[in-house]
């Protein structure tokens, strides 16, 4: 079954993350997003993206802790690997791209909405944060690079190091998130957006787009492989894996 869906709205491709209730980040998942933006970057008939989920529980849970828990250390840092050049990619995609979080972001699954050129939220009470520290590992890069460029270096280290998650109106003072919308709006608004965005002409935006980002991806690039080794030893520690094994249990 495919852990996506995806439409076209006048140019717009609209995917939605469908890996049940909570849209974790599994090898699967990772995979399908990887191969469609591939895909839709080549496509002369979109001009920008618009990702949402499924179901109005949650954007993405994050990381699926159950399914990566028993992997060994080389298995293991093949899949961060991989979610790594999706976000490089994501960040980096050349056509405008939106979220419309329409449920939680929290995690890894923040990490990957941190990605987009915009972000919108449904105002009902749904949460944004990073709280990887709370489980022992640091936020993986290139998450890191990109948050400071959004939010601003103090910004990112209160969130960052806080590991708490905020709600609409909080995400959005800190720069999180662009714009909040009632839920029964999100979808239009984002879309509006995506439209509006994909309507400029491509060669400027996508040039515009390379000059704000390509500070950012340098410097991942430059320390990618030291900043996985170190997420890999810290996901393998002892106290790591027995906060991994707790987390389980709210999956």
């Amino acid at each position: 079954m495919s852990l996506t869906e995806i439409e076209m709205n006048d140019r717009v491709a609209i995917l939605r993350l469908n890996n049940g209730t909570t849209n974790p980040l599994n090898p699967g998942l990772v995979l399908e997003l990887s191969e469609e933006l591939l895909r839709l970057e080549d496509d002369d008939e979109v001009n920008a993206l618009l990702v949402t989920s499924s179901t109005r529980k949650f954007f993405s849970i994050g990381l699926a802790i159950p399914e990566l828990y028993p992997m060994g250390r080389e298995e293991f840092s093949g899949f961060l690997h991989s979610f790594n050049g999706l976000c490089t990619r994501l960040f980096s995609f050349p056509k405008p791209t939106v979220a419309a979080l329409n449920g939680h972001a929290i995690a890894v699954g923040c990490v990957l909405a941190l990605c987009f050129d915009y972000r919108f939220i449904a105002s009902e009470r749904k949460l944004m944060g990073l709280n990887e520290i709370k489980l022992g590992v640091p936020v993986p890069s290139p998450a890191d690079f990109i948050l400071q460029s959004i939010v601003g270096s103090q910004t990112a280290k209160h969130i960052m190091e806080s590991g708490e998650f905020f709600p609409p109106d909080q995400s959005l003072s800190m720069g999180l998130v662009d714009e909040v919308h009632p839920a029964d709006q999100l979808h239009d608004r984002a879309l509006e957006k995506a439209k509006i965005l994909g309507s400029m002409p491509s060669p400027a935006y996508g040039m515009i787009k390379q000059g704000r980002i390509e500070e950012v991806v340098g410097r991942t690039r430059e320390s990618l492989e030291e900043k996985e080794r170190y997420f890999v030893k810290c996901w393998f520690a002892t106290a790591t894996r027995k906060r991994l094994k707790e987390a389980m249990e709210k999956f």
